[in-house]
Order: C-alpha cells, then sequence, then structure tokens
C-alpha cells in the first residue's frame, strides 16, 4: 500500500516521522520554509539542527515551494507548530487541500481563537478528512527506531485504520481511536503540565511535588475534555497518561526542558531562547487559560502556570496558593 506522502514541518518530529514512514515504502516528500535547509538535508542526508544523530533515507525528497511539494500528495502530515498552521494552509492552492486526507501530529492550541487544529483544519480546507497522530513518542528515540507505541484518532474507522497500516512497523506501533477531541486535547494540554514538572524539578522540589502535579494535571486536562465533549477513556491512554508521562520526565522534553530554566530564574523567552525549539507549552497555556474561563472549569494548575508566564508570578509563592487553597476531596 504505496502512499504519495506530503510531511509538512522539516523539525526533529518531522525528519523522524519521514524516516519511517519512508522506510514502510512510502514515498515521502517534506517540505521547508528555507531553501537552504532543503538543499543542506538534501545533500547531507542528516538534519544536524534538531536529529543529528539519525540518517535520513536517500529517496526523500526535501521542497521549499509548498503547492510544488502537495501537489500529487494523497495524504498531508501537518509536523508543524500549532500556531503556524493556518497560516502554512492559507499558502496551499485550493485544489491540493481538497478532498485529501490531512494528518496532525503537532501539539497545541491556537493562541487567540483557543481552536485545536481539527477545527482549523476544517476552517482552512474543504472535504478533508482529518486525524491526529498523538502519544509519547519523543523525535530523538523514534528517528533511532528505539519502540515506540501511539495512537492516531479518526471519527472515520476506515481512515484510521488505512493510517495504523501507514504508520505500523516493527518497533512503531499504533493503536486507533475514534475521539479525536480527547486525544487532541490530551495531546496539547499535557505540555502545560510538563512545563510545570520543569519548573518543579529546577526549584528543587523533588519527586512528590512531581508525581501530584502529574497526577492532578490529568485530572485538569480531564475535566476540561469532559467540559468540550471528550470521552474520559481517552485521556487513561497514551494520548492522555502517556503522553504526560514522558513529557514530565524526559531529557528529550523541550517544554521540560523550558520549565526546567524558568525554574532556575530565567524568563520565558530566555528559556525559550535557550531551547531553541517551539515550546508549544507557554501559547498552549494561554488558550487554555481563557478556554478554561469561558467554559467555567476550574484549572488550578493551569491558573498557576498563566500567573507564572504572564505575571511573573513568584513560583514558590505560586506553589504556596495551590498547596493552601480550600480543603477539598480527591475526585474529578
Amino acid at each position: 500500500m504505496n502512499k504519495k506522502i506530503t510531511v509538512l514541518g522539516g523539525g526533529s518530529w518531522g525528519t523522524a516521522l519521514s524516516k519511517l514512514l519512508s522506510e514502510n515504502g512510502h514515498n515521502v516528500t517534506v517540505w521547508l520554509r528555507d531553501e537552504a535547509q532543503a538543499k543542506e538535508l538534501t545533500v547531507k542526508r542528516v538534519n544536524e539542527k534538531y536529529l543529528p544523530k539519525v540518517k535520513i533515507p536517500e529517496n526523500i525528497v526535501f521542497a521549499s515551494d509548498i503547492n510544488k511539494a502537495v501537489e500529487e500528495a494523497e495524504i498531508l502530515l501537518l509536523v508543524i507548530p500549532t500556531q503556524m498552521v493556518r497560516g502554512v494552509l492559507k499558502q496551499i492552492k485550493d485544489e491540493y487541500k481538497d478532498g485529501k486526507i490531512i494528518i496532525n501530529a503537532s501539539k497545541g492550541i491556537e493562541k487567540g481563537t483557543m481552536k485545536l487544529v481539527s477545527t482549523i483544519v476544517k476552517e482552512e480546507t474543504k472535504n478533508t478528512i482529518f486525524a491526529v497522530l498523538s502519544g509519547p513518542s519523543h523525535a530523538e528515540e523514534v528517528g533511532l527506531s528505539l519502540p515506540t507505541a501511539i495512537t492516531v484518532a479518526c471519527e472515520n474507522k476506515d481512515v484510521a485504520e488505512e493510517i495504523q497500516d501507514i504508520f505500523m512497523s516493527e518497533y512503531f506501533r499504533v493503536y486507533t481511536n475514534e475521539d479525536v477531541l480527547g486525544a487532541e486535547l490530551g495531546g496539547a494540554l499535557k505540555n502545560i503540565i510538563a512545563l510545570g514538572a520543569g519548573i518543579s524539578d529546577g526549584v528543587g522540589y523533588g519527586d512528590n511535588a512531581k508525581a501530584a502535579l502529574m497526577n492532578r494535571g490529568i485530572v485538569e486536562i480531564a475535566r476540561l475534555g469532559l467540559a468540550m465533549g471528550a470521552d474520559l477513556h481517552t485521556f487513561y491512554g497514551l494520548t492522555g497518561i502517556g503522553d504526560l508521562i514522558v513529557t514530565c520526565t524526559s531529557k528529550h522534553s523541550r517544554n521540560w526542558n523550558a520549565g526546567y530554566l524558568i525554574g532556575q530564574g530565567l524568563t520565558k523567552d530566555e528559556a525559550i531562547k535557550k531551547v531553541g525549539m517551539i515550546v508549544e507549552g507557554i501559547p498552549t497555556t494561554y488558550a487554555a487559560y481563557e478556554l478554561s474561563k469561558k467554559l467555567m472549569v476550574e484549572m488550578p494548575i493551569v491558573d498557576a502556570m498563566y500567573d507564572v508566564l504572564e505575571n511573573k508570578a513568584d513560583v514558590k509563592d505560586t506553589v504556596n496558593k495551590l498547596m493552601l487553597r480550600d480543603k477539598k476531596e480527591e475526585r474529578l
């Protein structure tokens, strides 16, 4: 089942997924905004900036002309920051984004509109079938062919199974799910908790504090998800607890790393600059904060993160406020 797939985005995750898809026998084109980078990857076959230990297969094509890159594609794979998705889709001619399968492999909520990528795709394309690829999956490990399990969520079960077949390999296991909303929210909101986990570690609060943060974090994620119509069980799975664990505990997590630097005293802008990659948890914090207020959903961790990022609140004072809130039962 050979497919023509265009990957929009050539960062670490785009590179790792492109390698996987190529190994599975698909014709892969990768679009990058930077023409010089596209030429460099074509020649060197190593993404030295984002994934230096991974050899890129010779048959992957790199392009900087987005419409040329997508004109023959059967499937578009979005591996670009959520805040850029709408702008990138607007660049594609209508005939090249009509009736396609569009898979989103990025995680976030659009700042300002508070919209998920599924809604952005619906607004910017026609007759497309949307799916989301999510779960505990660091590019650094997938690129090295280390065992990974993820979920593809799509409302069309047949398409979900088709995508499952496209990505499945001896080291990349794929489960299917019909709860697109839950999968998107789990993948997006866990980045906020990972930022908090990094801050906690940076301050030196220890394992007890991080475990509590992660546990209460999934409660907040599920709480917002239920208010928006997602399936509670999705948050127990790979796109919920699974993704939360890896992002809060791994050295590969850019959100954890940014949080750690903030906990060490850097500003959010200084932390982003030092990480050197998009830190999706920061704009997602702002979007989740607005969503929680709009839907009247209690999210104290999100509130605290917003206060730290936006108001430059003292981290230790913020934690004290969280700890000294009114007594409650442990419940969702």
